[in-house]
């Protein structure tokens, strides 16, 4: 089962196995993209809801790699999609992929390369240069706002 985020709508991804998606994708897409995914979901197309047990999985596996942030609503429901059904997730989301990978859920890319590494993002102070392993709202120490850094 190959579970479709919007970039497969949007980039035309075309295979014979069966797909699956979630019903928050298409409130992404417009004009043509709409068009595809409103023609699979005719043809057969499984539409999902994942659990919210699922969910909390993902948003727990997101957050302890610094990714959660950087995922919307529709992107942590289609990977616990892809969880639930043990399928492939289609996308072209590098944090989608992070995430994914974490949760051995297998990937397939579209119009990109895929990751080459998982990474557990850090988050630095851009006030005094503190560095912390989860996103916080504000700096326990100067109050500056902190940004996502790469891990080295």
């Amino acid at each position: 089962m190959y579970v479709l985020d919007s970039s497969a709508f949007i980039n035309e991804y075309h295979t014979t196995e069966q797909t699956a998606t979630i019903p928050l994708v298409r409130e992404e897409l417009e004009d043509e993209s709409a068009y595809r995914y409103d023609a699979m979901e005719g043809s057969g197309m499984h539409i999902h809801i994942p659990t919210d047990e699922t969910i909390d999985t993902v948003k727990r596996a997101a957050r302890e790699l610094g990714d959660l942030e950087e995922l919307s609503r529709t992107d942590v429901r289609l990977i616990a999609t892809t969880f639930e059904l043990d399928g492939t997730l289609v996308t072209d989301d590098y944090a989608m992929q992070n995430v994914a990978e974490k949760l051995n859920v297998v990937v397939e890319v579209i119009a990109r390369e895929g990751i080459s590494e998982q990474r557990r993002w850090t988050f630095q102070c851009q006030g005094c240069g503190r560095e912390f392993d989860e996103r916080l709202d504000r700096c326990e120490i100067c109050g500056s706002e902190l940004t996502r850094k790469n891990p080295t």
